[in-house]
């Protein structure tokens, strides 16, 4: 059986292709649904329903983290991580809940958790899920490992690494929220990635434009316009 939606574009949180963690999750709803198709819109619509019904722990298993496991056939690939960011904050989730979907969830849904944190989690509780998924090779894990929860929480230590982390990878630098802010006068960050270049120059191997960038930013006395909003909006 099938279940039309609409087109799975991968830009489905957001006209700028933004993530699911850096929209509010009443404005990402009604972008979803401004977009998800008749039989998409009605399931995303139920799914909602039942997880504000009935949040937290219901049996074995919640009916709301069943629908989690549906939202990529259910809405397409491209909408995936939206729906799921939706129904965790409708079902009200906390750290416990969190961490218990991103323990036995795929990467898919270990992704929309990391997603989810900065709409459900006002402390440093969930940092745990941050720190594991940024041990692991998964880029697009890594991508929302290193969003704006982990830019409010994350100590300097870790986010240096974790900055570290996306250049080892090759995972855009643009996906580290709260950048140029972070990076603004931290001597320590331009010498480890000074170090990492001497290293790539050493061995024979380009240094990526992204190392030049986020240099560039540990020497800044000041922020570059337009970098410091999450949302890449001016100020």
């Amino acid at each position: 059986m099938t279940h039309p939606h609409a087109d799975p574009g991968p830009r489905a949180a957001g006209s700028r292709g933004a993530t699911p963690a850096l929209i509010p999750p009443n404005e990402l709803r009604a972008h979803l649904e401004a977009r998800l198709g008749g039989a998409a819109h009605a399931w995303l619509g139920q799914a909602l329903d039942e997880a504000a019904a009935h949040p937290g722990t219901h049996g074995p298993i919640s009916v709301w983290e069943l629908r989690l496991a549906e939202a990529g056939r259910r809405c397409g690939p491209g909408y995936a991580d939206a729906a799921r960011v939706l129904i965790l904050d409708a079902a009200r989730a906390d750290p416990a809940a969190l961490a218990r979907v991103y323990s036995q969830g795929t990467a898919d849904e270990r992704r929309a958790v990391l997603h989810a944190l900065p709409h459900l989690v006002p402390g440093p509780d969930a940092l745990p899920l941050v720190e594991d998924a940024l041990r692991t090779n998964d880029t697009r894990l890594l991508a929302a490992a290193v969003g704006p929860y982990a830019a409010r929480h994350l100590g300097p230590h870790q986010w240096r690494h974790a900055v570290l982390k996306c250049l080892f990878t090759g995972v855009p630098v643009t996906a580290v929220a709260d950048l140029a802010r972070r990076a603004r006068g931290d001597a320590e960050l331009a010498r480890m990635l000074d170090d990492y270049a001497a290293e790539r120059t050493a061995a024979g191997r380009p240094v990526p434009e992204d190392l030049h960038r986020v240099l560039a930013l540990t020497r800044a006395t000041t922020t570059p316009r337009g970098t410091d909003d999450p949302h890449g909006k001016e100020a």
